[in-house]
């Protein structure tokens, strides 16, 4: 992260973070908790070793990532992780090869220790223990809807048909009603999904069984345009790396720290 986007984000966050000092102890700093919670996330370090790198207990580590994580939940989130300008991510992906596309869509999986409370269902298809991150995102990979907390057990498009996004996509208020005519048929603004997720007049998925040409060149296309998610979950994941162990928190507080990775991402970027 520059320098520069270090003190924005401790600015944007000053109001939730600031600290008055105490008769036992001087308050921490906005820029040292962010610092603290920014360096957490971004290395798979211990409480301990983290606290060591900044001269403070491993509790106080605990304690400045969560403040942190809920200071970007309630001021940033809905600032940072939204749809913007829907014509730009239109023609972003029509330049990439497919027309009218709003965003692509996917789930992945984070790892987490194995919970207390009813711990089999968040063993995932793979064997692990993970919480499942639903996200949209637009051409150029950043997240304009995330949704999580779902135990790994849960399948995608059950979760997919439980979230509010599919709510706003069957009432046809998440983007603006602009039709094109393919063909003879009438396509309304898509989102790009895997085979797992349900086909919709909004959603488009690949074809499966055997193909023609022009079946083959859609599936090509799609999947094309439909990688952008697979990349922003592997650099969401290569940035806050974090994300890639096993996170030790609380499965209450474990859908705050994931959704205040993916806007410090779209932050990054």
């Amino acid at each position: 992260m520059h320098k520069g986007t270090f003190m924005e984000l401790c600015d944007l966050l000053s109001p939730a973070l600031r600290h008055k000092n105490t008769k036992m102890r001087a308050a921490l700093t906005v820029e040292k908790q962010v610092a603290i919670a920014l360096w957490k996330l971004a290395t798979p370090d211990s409480y301990r070793s983290v606290g060591n790198q900044f001269g403070v207990g491993k509790s106080t580590v605990g304690a400045a990532g969560m403040q942190v994580a809920n200071a970007i939940k309630d001021l940033l989130i809905s600032r940072v992780v939204t749809l913007g300008n829907v014509q730009v991510i239109v023609d972003g992906f029509a330049a990439m090869g497919f027309p009218n596309c709003g965003g692509a869509i996917d789930g992945t999986h984070i790892p987490i220790l194995a919970p207390e409370h009813q711990a089999s269902e968040y063993i995932n298809r793979k064997g692990y223990f993970s919480i499942v991150l639903q996200a949209l995102v637009d051409h150029k990979g950043r997240f304009t809807n995330t949704n999580v907390g779902w135990p790994g057990k849960v399948h995608e498009a059950c979760i997919f048909r439980n979230s509010g996004l599919f709510q706003k996509l069957q009432e046809g208020t998440l983007f603006p009603d602009q039709k094109i005519t393919v063909g003879d048929v009438e396509m309304p603004i898509v989102i790009l999904g895997d085979p797992a997720y349900p086909l919709m007049p909004w959603l488009m998925k690949p074809y499966t069984g055997s193909l023609d040409s022009s079946q083959e060149l859609l599936n090509y296309r799609l999947s094309k345009c439909r990688m952008v998610v697979e990349c922003a979950f592997g650099r969401l994941k290569a940035r806050w790396r974090s994300l890639l162990t096993r996170l030790d928190l609380s499965v209450t507080n474990i859908p705050t720290v994931i959704t205040a990775c993916c806007a410090l991402r779209n932050i990054c970027e």
